[in-house]
């Protein structure tokens, strides 16, 4: 049974909720700022804290926000927007550093100033879930809600680009007229400087008529609409191929290609800094050998390939490495870039082992991290390695292997605030070591 109670939010923990106490208990607060005192309702109960949420805010912090979205509270997509966006990235690098300190038990000589760029309109990559529900009167698009496997009844969302935040309301009303309504459970949005493709992700063969006002929807809108029937191999263009989805690193004078479910950073405009950031701190020189590991299609490497390096990318799936030679040839780098398809969790020291000395090493895993990786590297490893994460924890937990048992100084780290709004943490560290 759900209870009311008087809060005061202390702190916020690593998903954006305030942390208070009561009766000696921890209380999560969803919708709690540091400073605050409110009236919240606890919804459950565990052994050792309980889940609560803001029902009424009795003393305002002065970094609280109106949410600039009508959405706030119900959808799931967003769970920051009740805090200043400045307080925000300050919220991140505090957690950051907590978890270099607690986990890792290393601490950077310096703290880089964030990387942070728009507050909405900025994500360019999407999967919104489709529902048909009869009450609703038609297909729900859009985030789940929180706390539920609904989908949140919205008609705009403020993080996604104005153009496709526009769709949200049309392609409701596409997909509540489908005979196969109850059979499309996603749209898949990726966005391109020149193109947007719409990924629709279909259990069941759409009929003529369905594909006729498919086909209609897309002209009227002037999308690249494709439709999945199941893996990525069944990607069908519904009006024939378009244009190549692109994005640009204008500090290289690089274009990249990718494909509408192959993996790009979300957010382009902090992807450009992240980049320049990344080449600046491991500064690249002609005549050195650098290897770029989970190197995607090409992002980092080509970038380092740029200033003359010679970089060689590693990357698990084949169809990325293909990607990632395509657009090497795209930008006349491909004698300075080169590609090659391994396992950097299975086959870690066979891929070092082909790799041979390098004197640069850029690290951009998934949320694992490289533990495996990291404990790998010889004593002849890197003089100096740049790695970009997702996770603060598991960078703490390879930041403390680097440091103690490969003998590496952490030289700097800081936050990228690459998805504003919510508690997703992204950075990027520095390590250097005297070259033996």
């Amino acid at each position: 049974m759900a209870t009311e109670a008087l809060l005061d939010i202390e702190s916020l923990d690593q998903e954006g909720r305030g942390v208070a106490r009561r009766d000696g208990k921890v209380v999560f607060v969803e919708g709690g700022l540091p400073g605050e005192h409110v009236q919240a309702r606890i919804y459950r109960r565990k052994p050792s804290f309980d889940l609560a949420e803001v029902q009424r805010v009795i003393r305002a912090a002065s970094y609280r926000a109106q949410p600039p979205c009508a959405h706030f509270g119900v959808c799931g997509g967003c769970s920051m927007q009740h805090l200043e966006p400045r307080a925000q990235v300050a919220a991140k690098q505090r957690v950051l550093e907590d978890c270099l300190g607690r986990l890792g038990k290393v601490s950077p000589d310096t703290l880089l100033s964030p990387i942070h760029g728009p507050t909405q309109g900025y994500r360019h990559r999407a999967r919104l879930s489709v529902r048909h529900v009869v009450r609703k009167g038609g297909a729900l698009v859009g985030f789940r809600e929180r706390h539920t496997h609904f989908i949140a009844d919205m008609g705009s969302c403020h993080v996604l680009p104005a153009r496709v935040s526009a769709l949200i309301g049309p392609l409701r009303e596409l997909l509540s007229g489908l005979s196969i309504a109850d059979r499309l459970p996603q749209v898949e949005v990726a966005v391109g400087e020149r193109r947007l493709v719409l990924v629709l992700r279909v259990l069941d063969s759409p009929t003529p008529a369905d594909r006729s006002q498919m086909e209609a929807f897309a002209r009227q809108w002037d999308l690249d609409v494709r439709l999945q029937t199941g893996g990525p191999d069944t990607l069908v263009p519904l009006l024939g191929e378009g244009p190549p989805l692109t994005y640009s690193l204008p500090d290289f004078g690089l274009e990249l290609e990718f494909g509408p479910q192959e993996f790009t950073q979300v957010n382009p405009g902090v992807n450009q800094v992240l980049v320049r950031r990344a080449v600046s701190l491991l500064g690249p020189r002609p005549g050195e050998r650098i290897a770029d590991l989970f190197c995607g299609l090409g992002n980092f490497t080509l970038a380092l390939a740029s200033r003359g390096a010679d970089v060689v990318g590693v990357e698990g799936a084949a169809g990325l490495v293909a990607r990632a030679t395509s657009n090497a040839l795209r930008n006349g780098l491909a004698h300075r870039a080169q590609f090659f398809a391994a396992d950097l969790f299975k086959d870690v020291d066979q891929a070092l082992r082909r790799l041979g000395r390098v004197d640069g090493l850029l690290i951009d895993p998934p949320r694992d991290g490289a533990q495996s990786l990291v404990e790998a590297l010889p004593a002849s490893g890197p003089s100096r390695i740049v790695y970009v994460s997702c996770s603060p924890a598991t960078l703490a937990r390879d930041a403390g292997i680097l440091v103690r048992e490969k003998g590496y100084r952490l030289r700097a780290a800081g936050v990228v605030n690459m998805f504003p709004h919510t508690s997703h943490v992204e950075s990027i560290a520095h390590f250097t070591r005297e070259a033996h």
